[in-house]
């Protein structure tokens, strides 16, 4: 079926078999220099879904902007029906700055659906809301591991939505992750709109992981195939992956102070009472083991060689669901 329609974008009317770039313009630096977010909208002549494609919502999260980077690289977000809208760095002060947070001090993934006269990070989530949202059918929110700690790469959706389920299963990462919405979040704000969106974690802030950035890029293929938008020039990567449903999961945290010795791979599956690692002192006078509380899967690790008290450490599954 041909498009024939015009949409338009902050003021930017885009074609069908056009791609533009379009500047979300706010606010400016300290310096008076102007701040540009450019969204990439490509459209193809024939009829089909919206699917939007966003990184960076968390500037020092790198990994899933490397992917959304690839994916206009490549041009596979060059649909062959449809319209694919790519924004690869949401929070480009974040970026700029390689902090997690915008200059407010605001987490941005907590101020949708924001508004036009708040803050500065809310005033972003008002404009996303307002100018891009209402275009959207899906979308995928790539996200890594904050503060050192790396996630394995994941699908997160909430429970009880059949749809969810089969996008995820699409996509095939190597776990599924049921969360319920989160007030304030970007999800969230999709969920409200009807947009069906996926959440992709993988990785750690202020790193690209090859592996991941592949896994990304690969699902996401799978799951613009499955939307039929997927153009012929581009193979379906086949994957046998099992797909791991976590129901419930539990967030291991340091009792003690000290050197962080992990023994742990990302994804490993372990036993209840496994010892996970070691946090010892840096004068050699002991060593505390960190063991499972409970058998599952590890789908985060920290990082960091030095850990305090209190601080999350490791992320286990507590409780897989049976797809067939």
């Amino acid at each position: 079926m041909r498009n024939s329609r015009i949409i338009e974008i902050l003021d930017e009317k885009v074609a069908p078999g056009e791609t533009k770039t379009i500047n979300l313009e706010i606010a400016k630096f300290h310096t008076a220099t102007r701040l540009k977010v450019p969204i990439i909208v490509s459209r193809s002549k024939t009829e089909g879904p919206t699917v939007l494609l966003s990184a960076g919502i968390h500037g020092d999260e790198l990994n899933g902007i490397d992917i959304v980077r690839q994916l206009i690289h490549q041009k596979i977000n060059i649909p062959k029906t449809g319209t694919i809208i790519c924004i690869p760095v949401i929070n480009i002060f974040g970026f700029i700055n390689k902090t997690r947070e915008f200059p407010d001090g605001r987490d941005l993934n907590r101020m949708f659906p924001g508004s036009k006269a708040g803050s500065l990070a809310s005033q972003f989530a008002h404009y996303l809301v307002k100018h891009i949202l209402p275009l959207v059918d899906y979308a995928i929110d790539f996200h890594a591991g904050g503060a050192s700690r790396f996630n394995a790469p994941q699908i997160r959706i909430a429970p009880g939505s059949p749809e969810l389920d089969e996008l995820a299963g699409v996509f095939q990462a190597p776990f599924v992750l049921y969360s319920n919405y989160i007030a304030g979040s970007f999800r969230n704000a999709c969920a409200k709109r009807q947009v069906k969106m996926l959440l992709f974690e993988g990785g750690k802030s202020m790193d690209i992981n090859r592996s991941v950035s592949d896994m990304g890029v690969a699902g996401t293929k799978r799951f613009l195939d499955h939307l039929g938008m997927l153009r012929p020039a581009f193979t379906v990567p086949v994957s046998d992956q099992r797909i791991c449903y976590i129901a419930k999961s539990y967030w291991i945290r340091s009792k003690n102070s000290g050197l962080f010795l992990n023994h742990t791979e990302i994804g490993a599956y372990v036993t209840k009472g496994t010892v996970l690692a070691v946090i010892s002192d840096p004068y050699g006078k002991g060593e505390q083991p960190v063991k499972a509380p409970y058998s599952g899967y590890i789908i985060n690790t920290n990082d960091a060689s030095i850990v305090y008290q209190g601080d999350a450490i490791f992320h286990i599954s507590t409780a897989l669901l049976q797809h067939d």
